[in-house]
């Protein structure tokens, strides 16, 4: 007897042939599958997002709109024709990809009615998991995906959905100044690719954007790029999560650059040499290593940041409304509720390690404290002999402190975010029950390819080396003293979509540093997780292309040699190896939550270093 179909499969197997229907010519060859965190296909295979166990109507929306504008895509997109037209600069070719993509599906949704209210649905859920809804200013929001909403309105005749329109309406005026008049031309041309892209090319020149803003060739090799790691960017180029616009004036920035990686590599060749010159002592040593660009004779310029003003520590809670927090808590909730065996199963272990090290252990024959009846004999049978007592011992690993550092960068989206967020809680919540105060912070920045920071670089005149370019973002989702059910819904932020952007960790890792430091607990562990080196467009393209890791390592570097701090770093997919001293990568994020455990309860086995050594070196201070 054939097993019967649940809902769900009912509902992948109708999805799929809608997808294969609406592709046309070769879609009944395509084979559909579940379970990818972004909609993609490669050859004649097709992933779309795993729906919701309870089939929830948003979730079921999401679905098929993404369903759709993949088979609209394979209808009406021919990859050679785009190729030919496509720009060089990113920020060039990610306008040409999104409005590319907007063509295909206006397409479809002028000719189907159910198409375009489902394309519609899951743009607006697009829009608020990115948070575009909340943005007030139009750096916050990428200007390709902006352009390809007003691009959407002209092209379909529609409105847009509420979260659309409002990003839309950010970049609006700047683009009827620049490339209104290009509309109509484009919007006559829909049903010629080829015209189509011509077009496309036209209108982004008229927006100061010319090809000549090129990509960077080391950028194709940064792992750590969002652009690089996004699934859905061939696929759905007008989903990408791109950077903000650059300024078109590539060649004084490309000067800029060149010099500083010459000052850059001149100097790291001095530093190592000087680093293994014999007879420095500990404290010349930390005194060079208080300087993140290297010694006082070192050429190439110290790390700094150009300002700090709109740089901000915000709490998870402020950064989304309590609704919709609820709804991304609940989201986590149900994937925590899958892996409910496992979770349990690494949280009992964990906690039966540490509840082993609370074994009491007592102090005997002591003048004072509790009197011990058990040696009331030795009075009865020598009246001379004194009474005895004894004293509990404290148990040293109660006054702990444990620091959780996520890295919220592009490059954690899907799968190793959620696991992330995952680890966290099961770690927040079993430590709490064996007495251990937990902290989750994470880190990331508040704009792609630099906000007000690089605004304000451009505005005074673009000074050579000018540090850091772009705004940080230092999210609180559980202060160690917050139980973990008045912190539990924030940590849902994590899988919001449009938080996560670049990775600035050098300066993250010295923040979650020195909210250690301000701890009482006798022992304070920092345990940082991450998977790529720090990657910001914005400062890379005016320093040297080793500026933000040399920052990184001169931090790792003081804090494991004269912190009391324990330092943990945990890689997925990434070595963290040839960054940290004590270090795990992993190739799979689900390993995260076992490895997460397993180190930490390695750490409660080592003794904590002596505080008062590190009170006397100079401290290491932020930018």
């Amino acid at each position: 007897m054939a097993q019967e179909e649940t809902p769900v499969e009912t509902f992948q197997r109708a999805v799929g042939s809608a997808l294969r229907a609406i592709a046309g010519e070769g879609g009944e060859e395509l084979q559909v599958s579940f379970g990818a965190d972004q909609p993609q296909v490669a050859g004649d295979q097709v992933q779309l997002p795993f729906p919701a166990r309870d089939l929830n109507a948003l979730d079921v929306e999401l679905v098929r709109g993404s369903a759709d504008a993949l088979a609209l895509r394979l209808r009406y997109h021919d990859q050679g024709a785009h190729v030919r037209e496509q720009p060089r600069g990113k920020t060039a070719r990610a306008i040409y990809d999104a409005i590319e993509q907007t063509r295909v599906e206006a397409l479809g949704a002028g000719r189907l009615a159910g198409v375009a209210a489902n394309l519609d649905s899951a743009l607006e859920q697009r829009c608020r998991r990115k948070g575009y809804d909340h943005c007030t200013a139009p750096e916050e929001v990428p200007v390709a995906e902006a352009l390809a909403m007003i691009m959407r309105e002209k092209l379909t005749g529609r409105h847009l959905p509420q979260s659309a329109r409002h990003m839309a309406d950010l970049w609006r005026p700047w683009f009827e100044t620049k490339g209104a008049r290009h509309t109509t031309q484009l919007v006559r041309a829909i049903h010629d690719q080829e015209q189509f892209s011509t077009l496309s090319r036209r209108l982004i020149k008229e927006l100061d954007l010319p090809d000549e803003d090129a990509e960077d060739p080391d950028d194709a090799e940064d792992q750590s790029s969002p652009e690089q790691t996004d699934d859905d960017d061939a696929s759905q180029p007008g989903d990408a999560e791109q950077g903000d616009e650059m300024d078109a004036d590539s060649d004084r920035e490309a000067d800029v650059d060149a010099d500083a990686d010459a000052e850059a590599q001149e100097a790291s060749d001095e530093d190592a040499d000087a680093s293994m010159s014999e007879g420095e002592d500990d404290e010349e040593a930390g005194r060079r290593r208080l300087q993140p660009g290297g010694g006082p004779g070192a050429k190439e310029p110290p790390y700094k940041a150009y300002t700090t003003q709109f740089d901000e520590v915000v709490n998870a809670s402020e950064l989304c409304d309590a609704e919709e927090l609820a709804r991304l808590r609940t989201q986590l909730d149900q994937q925590l509720s899958q892996l409910h065996g496992v979770i349990s199963r690494l949280a009992n272990r964990l906690q039966r390690r540490l509840l082993a090290r609370q074994t009491r252990s007592w102090e005997f024959d002591l003048e004072e404290g509790l009197l011990d009846t058990a040696r009331l004999s030795r009075v009865v049978t020598n009246p001379l002999h004194p009474l005895s007592y004894k004293m509990e011992k404290e148990t040293s690993f109660r006054d702990t402190v444990v620091t959780l550092l996520i890295d919220n960068s592009g490059s954690m989206r899907g799968r190793p975010i959620m696991v992330a967020a995952m680890s966290g809680d099961i770690l927040a919540r079993t430590l709490e029950r064996c007495g251990v105060k937990v902290e989750i912070l994470g880190f990331t920045t508040r704009a792609w390819k630099g906000g007000q920071s690089r605004e304000r670089w451009l505005a005074e005149g673009r000074s050579r080396n000018p540090g850091r370019l772009n705004d940080l973002r230092h999210i609180i989702y559980k202060n160690a003293d917050e139980p973990w059910r008045r912190a539990r819904k924030s940590l849902g932020l994590m899988l919001r979509e449009g938080l996560l952007k670049e990775n600035i960790d050098g300066e993250a890792l010295l923040w979650a540093h020195e909210r250690l430091l301000g701890r009482s607990e006798e022992r304070r562990i920092l345990m940082v997780i991450s998977d790529g080196a720090p990657v910001d467009d914005s400062t890379l393209s005016v320093n040297a292309r080793n500026y933000l890791e040399r920052h990184l390592r001169s931090v790792i570097d003081w804090v494991e040699t004269f912190s009391p701090v324990q330092l943990l770093a945990i890689g997925i997919g990434h070595d963290v190896t040839r960054y940290y001293r004590r270090a795990v990568t992993l190739t799979d994020a689900e390993q995260l939550g076992g490895t997460m455990t397993e180190k930490l309860a390695e750490l409660f086995d080592e003794q904590p270093r002596d505080e008062r050594a590190f009170e006397s070196r100079p401290r290491l201070r932020s930018a």
